[in-house]
């Protein structure tokens, strides 16, 4: 292998996206725009639903229930209902997302320690909210249940009894249980996948199409330094493009890092290798910008935003896409990114994922040389 035939390429390369502006804006501007905008507009924290109440028993008893609402995080209240038709036009009109409904005989039925019923109505049509304000709903009416009896106790001159369970929850990597610091990591990978395979999916094509593959087959370079020199410049911009990733996790959505930067920096351009690659084998078996573009879409995009963990847990898919997803890159990198932002830990414990990432670099580089031919056909 000859450096300077290398180098050259390289030169063609560079001066290629330089001088194009389409190709540098999908470089550098689309990762930090999808990162903005994903990083912004993706969350999976409920809380602050909306919710309307109707109390029917305006009671001392009753308000002290809808306190346990509307003075929760979790919830957001929007306003009193009369009667059900408003409840249903709230709901409707996505005013609100839940309703609370108080009978007219709670405070008499809470008096007198009977059970007390009341309704609690969510729209369905957003099923995962809808789920998880129930189940607040659920901690707030049994808190509220526990004071009733505690009270009682209180009232009758007796001890309060100690509650034989007491559960004390502590979360681990993540205290605050903000959505923003998974799914950020999780992001860069899904984007570096995307952009990186759709950059270099496109050279080999584009050298076809315009008709200097011809004048490069002439030539004395061979088919790995030509695959070579074409992929340092973009190698060069995927890692400034996880630099520039990294910096805005840090100082714009406030991620904490706990990892070694140096090893995030290392498993990225392990990473980035196997990606770049990937979208020059797409680029030398289609030969065609046009067809290589959506091919590097549909396997690039897809699997690594769907299967590869990034929002959805791969212990909840089917068996059989539970299998698929061990071919996704991007999965091992998700879980490496994860391992490395919020848990701080080292190749000690994320050496699996790193040796199968590594596996699919060398086999996806070995196709592109193998795939290539330096030949027209």
């Amino acid at each position: 292998m000859k450096w300077y035939r290398v180098s050259a390429v390289c030169r063609k390369e560079f001066l290629h996206v330089i001088r194009d502006p389409r190709s540098l804006g999908m470089a550098i501007a689309i990762p930090m725009l999808l990162l903005l905008l994903f990083g912004y507009a993706l969350s999976l924290d409920v809380d602050r639903v909306p919710l309307v109440v109707w109390d029917q028993s305006d009671s001392p008893e009753s308000r002290e229930l809808v306190s346990r609402f509307t003075g929760s995080r979790y919830f957001a209240f929007q306003g009193a209902s009369r009667n059900y038709a408003e409840v249903e036009h709230a709901i409707d009109n996505a005013r609100a997302l839940v309703a609370l409904v108080i009978p007219p005989d709670f405070a008499r039925q809470v008096r007198t320690g009977q059970d007390a019923p009341v309704q609690f109505v969510a729209d369905g049509s957003d099923a995962n909210t809808a789920s998880m304000a129930i189940g607040y709903a659920r901690a707030a009416a049994m808190t509220y249940s526990q004071s009733i009896i505690l009270d009682g106790v209180r009232r009758a001159g007796r001890r309060a009894p100690e509650l034989p369970l007491e559960v004390r929850p502590r979360v681990w990597f993540n205290e605050d249980m903000e959505s923003r610091n998974y799914i950020v990591p999780g992001l860069i990978a899904v984007i570096m996948m995307v952009i990186t395979a759709l950059l270099t999916s496109l050279t080999v094509a584009r050298e076809w199409e315009r008709g200097t593959m011809e004048q490069l087959i002439s030539t004395p370079i061979k088919g790995p330094e030509l695959i070579l020199g074409k992929f340092i410049p973009y190698f060069a911009i995927g890692m400034t493009d996880v630099l520039i990733a990294v910096l805005m996790g840090e100082f714009l959505f406030h991620v904490p890092l706990r990892g070694s930067l140096v090893l995030l920096f290392v498993m990225a351009a392990v990473f980035l290798t196997g990606a770049l690659s990937l979208g020059i084998l797409i680029s030398v078996l289609t030969k065609n910008q046009f067809l290589a573009n959506e091919v590097a879409i549909v396997a690039t995009f897809l699997p690594a935003f769907l299967l590869s963990g990034f929002i959805y847990p791969i212990s909840n898919m089917p068996l059989v896409l539970q299998a698929l997803t061990h071919v996704i890159p991007a999965r091992y990198f998700v879980s490496l990114l994860k391992g490395i932002y919020l848990k701080g830990v080292g190749l000690e414990i994320l050496w699996y994922e790193a040796g199968l990432l590594a596996a699919f670099v060398c086999v996806v580089v070995l196709l592109a040389i193998v795939r290539f031919k330096k030949k027209v056909t």
